[in-house]
Formats: structure tokens, sequence, C-alpha cells
């Protein structure tokens, strides 16, 4: 990075718009490199009929550039009821799409960004009011009664006061809200104040633009001869032919954010303005409405002297270019005369205008101009000037800095950045420039190793598809790495109640996971958490193993266990040896001794790596030795002393004589039916999965005794009768955990041993854990327990699924159940599996901490922002013959809308408490 780039400067990281001929920046860019005329010219018929009576004076032209859907918006998204939506100038709906386009565009959620964010804007004349609502002399009236003193609903909705502030209000902006009027000039004059509030330190970033909605669209216009309109509905700007502008409608508004901050943060830099500047023309001029080449040639001048640049460095020109014959002429006399106080050379700029493509945006002009500069100077690439083919002779270009270029050719590099700069002249004399640069050369960050957790969310069904569809291209279209992407989504996005996910490694397997994403098509609701702690039986090398790499928290929980037991002289094993090498020895996880203490440290572990992502339980259950874990969980027990006492119990129970234990697939009644002596009932399960343990006679005995009832009975791998009176000399040999702690007052705990929920405290008693030893596994009573007190989502702590699919069995309601470890016979890999449990909560409207699920620096992704799931809100004018009468394609569900401003106003009310 050179030391110009290092200089101080305003970044554009954001930018949305709608464009005649283009509804996104994308598209509005590939016109503009193809030199296409996006005017759109109509025949008499189609004229709107209050101008219809025009139709055949042959002085008519029928030329406007229009926006398409413009009676379209998505209401609900906003919050607002539909007759709120209806009477609404479709300027102000159209600015607050695009101004939440340009934030999530940049891989912003604005309610998380806890800088403040300004906004700059403005807009055109209301014509919407006068032409649709107030065609309806009821409303006319109605409105003029009630301004100022009545609801104020129409007011709110079509007076350009409201602009920003309305735009503060819906995305929860804190910085500045300004309404900037100055004509033409207005959206570039929002810039260039946005850029004075940033180095002013009023906010920390800014939108800045404007919009221009003149109704009805298909109107054009009489001309004139030595008026401003062209003759036949086409603007050539500095060309011989220039007769006149052609007006169309357009919307455009960028982010901007100090340019050191914007490079800490990692956004991805479009542009940089090294300068601006506005001023007035006053009195210097032959009328109000009349150009000043002075007052023009003064900010370009200033806004250059800002910047601290020589002129010749300056490649490409954006300027005003209106092809008015006496507008372009004075704009290149003012421009030559501001580069001429730095030097003589001639032909080292590019001359353009965008109006030579969508024709005057008025407002929106200099917003429009500052995106396609900005992508001029991204892509080094400088577009052909549409129309252009013979020089205005008015214009001295022979003798002037300028020349104007007609096809798409690569922007010149210098000895310094490439440059270049944008003008705007308002009627009335309010004029702006800016001057800007290429973005910095970004530093390379280290990439994180997959897999990663891609999240996306919308607010109904048919956008959140709509999302999912979008994603999978443009990730695919992408050169940024996968973790940036992920980062982006995570962190950059605002999340709804429907919501869906991806876990990918490599950018073509998310593509590819977008075909088929896995959804949550219902709304969200709030989780009530509960975890699950394997017992004996599922344990296998290996597991959990790409976890201590991935995980900290895992790790560190790993490590401690280990340690611990190398320093007990009775264990004299270190347990990483099995956990971190799925090529281990299994059969000697098959030792109750090394099971037992492998799985509490796995089972351990991975609740911190949920915790450190901010996944904690509400309550805990244990299956048999997973009550230890849980007993961690729920602050009983320190890890080590878990640790200590875990290997106790496991030595102890396999020095007992051996044994076995059947799964049955019966009911406890009907099991017990066919108990042999010897044989218990060890656990039950689930309503219709029982366990048995005994001797190895007993448990022959009672197999043979259900396999002639035609029961299925399965032996467990298992060398002991577990949960039976063969465990009792164990048992008495125990004693108590030493170390016991205070439990978390939140947690709640639910005893396998009882089947109901307990005092934490008992989990520290030397009683509880010697009965535990000898009585049965009651899973299902423990379970239902705990979804009869609510809880209703469920992941199971530890490797496979088999607590997963007994709670599944056992849930008489819907339930959410998760698995978080792969199984021994298909483990996967630990980081995907656990990825996938973090995305299947989320889905379910649990939360996550998005920076410990992929901490560090990244660089935000420019990716598909909201579809919004328009419909059709507008007022036809009235014919005279009867009051206007709203069309809408459906009336939203009123009750969902009202509940979905009650929750904004709880999450208010939380916050406010919190503070």
């Amino acid at each position: 990075m050179t030391s110009d780039m290092q200089a101080p400067g305003i970044a554009i990281i954001g930018m949305s718009g709608r464009f005649p001929g283009a509804k996104n920046v994308d598209e509005f860019w590939e016109n503009i490199k193809q030199g296409r005329d996006t005017v759109t010219h109509f025949i008499a018929d189609e004229l709107d009929p209050v101008v219809q009576e025009l139709a055949g004076d042959s002085d008519y032209v029928c030329a406007k550039g229009m926006l398409d859907d413009i009676d379209q918006f998505d209401a609900a998204f906003w919050g607002m009821l539909p007759r709120e939506a209806e009477v609404m100038d479709p300027q102000h709906r159209v600015f607050l799409e695009i101004c939440w386009e340009a934030i999530e565009g940049a891989g912003y959620d604005a309610s998380r960004y806890e800088g403040a964010i300004g906004c700059f804007g403005g807009c055109y004349m209301d014509t919407y009011v006068l032409h649709n609502l107030c065609s309806d002399e009821a409303f006319r009236r109605n409105l003029v009664q009630s301004i100022q003193v009545g609801t104020l609903q129409t007011e709110l909705g079509n007076d350009k006061d409201y602009l920003a502030t309305r735009v503060a209000f819906k995305l929860g902006l804190r910085g500045p809200a300004i309404n900037m009027q100055t004509a033409c000039s207005t959206s570039l004059v929002s810039i260039a104040t946005a850029c004075q509030s940033l180095e002013a330190y009023a906010c920390d970033m800014a939108l800045a633009g404007g919009v221009t909605i003149v109704l009805p669209q298909f109107k054009g216009y009489q001309y004139k001869e030595g008026s401003m309109l062209s003759p036949d509905g086409t603007c050539r700007p500095f060309d011989a032919r220039a007769a006149g502008t052609v007006f169309s409608n357009g919307a455009a508004v960028v982010l901007l954010k100090r340019l050191e901050d914007a490079i800490a943060d990692g956004d991805t830099i479009h542009a940089v303005i090294r300068g601006y500047a506005t001023n007035n023309d006053g009195d210097g001029k032959v009328s109000y409405t009349a150009p000043s080449p002075e007052g023009q040639a003064e900010v370009i001048s200033l806004a250059m002297g800002m910047a601290d640049i020589d002129a010749r460095s300056i490649g490409y020109m954006e300027a005003h270019g209106t092809a008015t014959p006496l507008g372009d002429p004075i704009e290149v006399a003012g421009l030559t005369a501001a580069h001429r106080a730095y030097t003589d050379d001639r032909h080292y700029c590019a001359l353009g205008s965008v109006k030579g493509n969508l024709g005057h945006l008025d407002v929106s002009s200099g917003a429009i101009g500052t995106i396609k500069t900005a992508l001029t100077l991204r892509d080094a690439v400088i577009p052909p000037l549409a129309h252009f083919e013979a020089p205005n002779p008015k214009i001295d270009f022979e003798n002037s800095p300028f020349y104007v270029n007609t096809e798409l050719v690569p922007f010149p590099k210098g000895a310094g950045p490439r440059r270049a700069a944008v003008s705007s002249f308002g009627v009335g004399g309010t004029n702006a420039h800016l001057v800007l640069e290429e973005p910095p050369e970004a530093a390379a960050l280290p990439q994180a190793e997959g897999p990663f957790l891609l999240p996306f969310s919308a607010r109904t069904e048919t956008a959140l598809t709509a999302m999912a569809a979008g994603l999978g291209p443009a990730i695919t279209q992408s050169d940024a790495p996968l973790s940036d992407i992920a980062a982006t989504l995570q962190r950059g996005r605002k999340t709804f109640q429907r919501r869906g996910f991806v876990v990918a490694s490599t950018r073509e397997d998310a593509a590819a996971g977008f075909d088929r994403p896995e959804m949550g098509l219902e709304p969200a609701g709030s989780p009530k958490l509960c975890f699950l702690y394997t017992g004996q039986g599922a344990q296998y090398p290996g597991m959990g193993a790409a976890l201590y790499e991935a995980s900290p928290a895992y790790r560190d929980c790993i490590d401690r266990v280990a340690e611990t037991l190398k320093a007990d002289p009775d264990f004299g094993h270190d347990i990483r040896d099995w956990l971190l090498d799925p090529s281990a020895d299994a059969s000697q996880l098959q030792h109750t001794e090394f099971a037992q203490v492998c799985l509490l440290a796995v089972e351990a572990g991975m609740s911190a790596a949920l915790a450190e992502k901010g996944v904690t339980p509400d309550a805990v259950i244990g299956h048999s030795v997973g009550e230890l874990a849980a007993s961690v969980t729920a602050g009983i027990l320190s890890l080590e002393e878990a640790a200590r006492f875990t290997a106790r119990r496991g030595r102890l129970m396999g020095g007992m004589p051996k044994g076995g234990m059947l799964g049955v697939k019966a009911p406890r009644a009907l099991t017990e039916r066919h108990l042999r002596e010897g044989a218990v009932i060890a656990g039950v399960n689930s309503p219709a999965i029982s366990v048995v343990s005994g001797t190895a006679d007993a448990i022959i005995a009672t197999e043979t005794s259900l396999r002639e009832a035609e029961i299925e009975a399965t032996r467990l791998a298992v060398s002991h009768g577990f949960h039976s009176p063969s465990m009792r000399e164990a048992a008495e040999m125990l004693g108590a955990p030493m170390d016991v702690l205070s439990a978390s007052e939140n947690m709640q705990v639910y005893s396998t041993f009882t089947g109901e929920r307990i005092d934490a405290a008992r989990w520290g008693e030397s009683a509880y854990w010697r009965e535990q030893m000898l009585g049965p596994v009651l899973f299902l009573d423990a379970v239902s327990a705990a979804m009869a007190d609510g809880f209703n989502c469920f992941i199971e702590v530890g490797p496979g699924s088999t607590l997963a699919a007994l709670t599944m069995q056992s849930a008489e309601e819907e339930v959410s159940v998760i698995t978080s470890l792969g199984p021994a016979k298909q483990p996967g890999d630990a980081r995907a599996t656990m990825l996938s449990a973090l995305g299947k909560y989320w889905t379910k409207g649990g939360d996550i901490n998005w920076d410990a699920v992929q901490p560090g620096a990244f660089r935000r992704v420019n990716l598909p922002t909201y579809p919004f799931d328009r419909k059709r809100f507008w007022v036809e004018p009235s014919d005279g013959a009867a009051s206007t009468e709203p069309v809408s394609d459906e009336r939203d569900d009123l009750a969902g809308l009202i509940r979905q401003q009650l929750g904004v106003v709880e999450a208010q009310l939380k916050a406010m408490k919190g503070k």
C-alpha cells in the first residue's frame, strides 16, 4: 500500500440503487459498460390518461427513464399496515429499501453495529400525492384539513422532511439523519455532507443519496426549441447533436466510512473519496436557473485542493453533462479552468456522463454518477459515453485536458493510484464536486480452514426460499474465500424468524448445499434447551478429535482431564492417546474405567465448546455415567474432581464380576415378565425400549425367553451387568466426590436415577452415586419430566444419536432433538457435525455467539441482499366519479403484524432493562 493510500479519506463500502433498465447496481453497471441507452420510448397510446390529450401534438415526445415495480412494497417487512404503505410516496419506499441494501450489501447488520450510522438524502417533489391521492377530491379536502393537526399519516409518508428520519427509525440508525434539498445536486451534496459528518466523528458510517420518482411514469414532455429538453428523447452529452436532456426516474445511495476504519474492519472498499466541496453560484449569472462557469470552476478547485492532488492524476471525469446547448460548454469551460491551475497538458482525462445512458435523474443523479465512477475505479475500466459521435463545436476539446471515450477500455495506470471525479450542479446554483481514488489493495489475511457454517434467514417462507436460491449462484461466482462469505453471513445479516443454513468446506460444496439447505420454514420460537449426556457404549477412538484443534474450550477440557488422570497413580494413562487418534486400539475403550473417563472428557469438552459459541442449557439430563458430565455443566463438580471420581467409579465397576446387558424392544412391564433369576431391569429408555442387566447366565436365559415370545433383544457391547446388584460391592466402596461446588441457580437437573427433577446438590452426595450405580436408568421418566416442564429443544452432547432417538420416541408433542457428534460407524468430521448442531439450534430460534463460531479477522463480502417479499400497495388515480380506492394484492394478517410490533417493543424493553 502506497503512502497515498494511507492518507485520510472516506471509503465507499456499500452501494444500492434502482435505475431505468436495471433493478440493481450490477445490472446498471453492465448497461453502462455496454453503452446502452435505457430510456423508454413509448407510443402515444401508452400515455397516462392525464396527458392523453397531448398525444396528437407533433412536438410531444414520448420518452422517459422508468423504474419497474414502483407499486410493489414489502409492507409487513417494515412493520407497516397496508393503508400506511398505500398512501406513502413510492420515493420514500424505494429509499428505505436501497438504504437497507447498501448496509446489508456492505456486510453489516445495522441493529448489531456498535457505532453510529448517519443518513443524508433527498427526494423530488411528491407527485404521488398530487397525481394519485389528491385526484380524489374528498381525500384532497381531508388532507388540507388535517395537515399539521390531523393524524399525520399522509403527511409523514409524503413530505420530504421525513425521508431520512424514517430510514433512521426503521433501520435503527443513531447518527445524524438529515434531509437534503438542492435540486439536481441533492444526492451529491448529501454525499459531501456525509463525508463532513464522518470526518467530524458525528457518525461512524453514513448513508447518502437520493431518489426521483415522478408520476405518472408514462408521461413525456412538450418539446420547445431552445429549451433544456431533447427533441427526440435522447440525451447526447458533449455531442455535436446535443439539443437537450430527457428526465428519468431513479434512486441511489452509497454507504460511507472513514478509510482507516474500513481497512481495519475488513470492509470491501469500492473507491475512496479524497476530496469534496460544495458552493453556490451566488448572483454572478444571468438568471436563477442559469449555470455559472466561475461557480463550477471554484467548487472543482476546492475539492481538488482538499484532496491535495495534482489535477493531472485524474483520469476520468463524470460530468453533470445534461446535453443542453448552454450547459455542456459552460461545464467544460469550468472544468478546464480548474485543471489549468495545475497543468497545461491535454487529453489526459476521459469525460463521461451517465445521463447519456439514463437521462437526467434529477435529485438522484449525483449519487448515480458516484456509483458509476466508483465502479470505474474499482474495475479499472473506462466505459463509453453513450450517443457520442462528434464533439460539440462550442466546446474546445482540442485545447482542454479532456477527451471523450467511445468504447470500454482499460483505465490507464500512472505512477500513482487511479483517480476520477464527479460533478453535480443544481438549479439554483448549489454545486458539488468529489475527487475519488481507486481502492487500496487489501492486505492478505490468514485463511481459516473449513468447514464453515453459512446461515441465512428471512421474514417469510417465500423470501427464505428466494434467499437460498440467490446465495448459491452468488457463491459460485464469487472469488472470495468461503471463510469470508461465512463470516459475512454470520455477522453481517439481521436475523429473522425463518432460518436456514448450509455447512460446507469449499465454495463448490456451499453452492451445491444451497440447492438443498436445511431450513426451518415455520417461524422460529424460543427454545427451552436441555442437554442430554450420552452414557457408556457409544465411545470410540478419535471421537471429537477434530474439535481438539478447532475449539480452544474443547481442547482445554480434554487437556485438563488428561493431565489430572496422568497424575493419578491408579490410572496411569493419557486419554489423549485414544481421543486424538482414530486408529488407536478400540479394545482399550471397552474397559469401563477408560471408556467412562473418555466420555466425561469429550462431553465436558463439547459442553464447553457449545458454551463458547453462546449455547448453554437451562437443564441437563445424563444417561448413567453421563450424569457426571452433567454435574460439571451444572456446576456441582469441578472438571478435575469429576475426572477423578469417574475414574474411581469406572475402576471399581470394572473390577466386579463379568456380566451382560440386553436392549429390549418392549415396554418395561412386558420385559419384566421375561426376566430370569439374576436379571433385572437396568433401564427404561423410551415407552417401547427397556434394558436388562445381570449375570451372564441370567442374560442368556432372559434372552431366550424374549426371543421365544418374538420380542427383539440385542446384546449390548459391555463387559458387565451395570445398574444391577452385581455392582453392589463397587457401590459400597465408591464414596463421595470431593470438592463439591455450589450449583448454578438457573440450572434444572433431571435425574435418570429418580426419573424426576432433583436438587442439584444431590449430585455431591455419596448416597446418590451409590444408589445410582445399582438402580435402573429411568431416562424415559427424566426426559418426560423435562418435557412436562416445557423443555422443547434437546441437544445430545456425546457421540452418536441414541439419546436423540429415545427422546423423539418419548415425546408426545413436537420437540427439537439435535445431535452434535457422529457415531462410531459414521463419525464424519466432528467440526462439521458441531456446526450443523449449531445451525439446527439457530433455526429453532436459539441465539449463537457468531464471533466465537468463526473468530478472527475477515473481509466483508458483497452478497445478495434481502429479497423483499413485495406485494402491490398502490392507490390508483380517481376519475372523479368515485372516491379513490386503494389497490393491494392482499391484506396482511393484521394480528401477525401486531405480534411483530409487540415483539419489537418487548426487545426494546429487554434492552432498556439490560442497560
